[in-house]
């Protein structure tokens, strides 16, 4: 049996959404959803406090409509890098998940048009 390489890259995206959100909604149980992590000023708190919605929406785009899973994918950790890499230089660094992101960002990068379901042409 020959191994699918698209759904095992998109089920790779799905763990590493999943913990995300779980780290996200850890947050959420211990602080609530008021929480100002520390004093950051407010677009980061939304920013941060939405991704504990919109990482399990992607989980579940990927695994009943996969393309548009892999769009949201995308759109979130290019978003999440980028306002990680302004949150480097507003508030300080965290470089351990900075680099995090920037790793799963380069990995669905390299594997989003593998990972993109082909469509079959009719017979």
């Amino acid at each position: 049996m020959a191994i699918r390489w698209p759904a095992v890259i998109r089920s790779t995206y799905c763990l590493c959404l999943g913990g995300a959100a779980f780290n996200h909604a850890r947050t959420l149980v211990e602080h609530g959803l008021r929480y100002d992590y520390g004093g950051v000023p407010l677009f980061y708190r939304v920013f941060w406090t939405g991704l504990t919605f919109f990482d399990p929406l992607a989980i579940l785009l990927l695994l009943a409509f996969p393309r548009a899973g892999l769009a949201l994918t995308l759109a979130i950790i290019v978003a999440d890098v980028a306002v990680n890499a302004t949150a480097t230089v507003v508030i300080g660094p965290d470089l351990m998940a900075l680099g995090a992101q920037m790793l799963f960002l380069a990995f669905v990068l390299a594997t989003i048009g593998y990972a993109w379901p082909r469509t079959r042409s009719p017979s």
